[in-house]
């Protein structure tokens, strides 16, 4: 089963990323939308792994400090286009904590710098992205939860594993 540990978005945030990915529709830009469902931040990207409920065991024994994210800016790489997260010291040190006991307990996971990022869209049919206006005032509660990623027929379907 292929695993990520992500930071959901509550619907306020979710409206504010997709109100984004609105303009680069009207700016004609073309690609794989992330669904509006599947707007999340990737904490820990894992992988295929068969042992979820040690992660969900994992999880559980670290205690999720409340955490907000306000929208902040848009970059790109590796073939994908992506809101910012303004620099957040409790998210910073969650996800270091978090990868930290993945570590310890012998979960692989990609160990790239944690780089908080909203995907709006893959594989844009363009070099340059148009200029975006990121909304105000925007910030959100998240919830961080074991997800299971299947490809579907229209794309990635995302499931929150409990």
């Amino acid at each position: 089963m292929r695993l990520f540990i992500a930071a959901e978005l509550d619907e306020n945030a979710r409206e504010a990323f997709a109100s984004m990915q609105t303009q680069l529709r009207r700016a004609g830009v073309g690609g794989n939308y992330t669904k509006r469902e599947n707007l999340h931040i990737t904490l820990a990207f894992i992988g295929e792994y068969g042992d979820s409920e040690k992660i969900l065991r994992l999880l559980s024994s670290l205690e999720t400090p409340p955490m907000t994210i306000t929208p902040e800016g848009f970059g790109a790489f590796d073939g994908l286009w992506w809101a910012g997260i303004e620099k957040n010291a409790a998210l910073e040190n969650y996800v270091r904590r978090l990868r930290r006991a993945l570590a310890e307990n012998g979960v692989p996971f990609d160990k790239k710098r944690f780089s908080p990022h909203v995907t709006l869209i893959r594989r844009p049919d363009r070099a340059a992205m148009p200029a975006l206006s990121v909304p105000q005032g925007i910030v959100s509660p998240v919830t961080v939860s074991l997800m299971r990623s299947d490809r579907g027929k229209y794309g990635m379907i995302y499931t929150r594993i409990e």
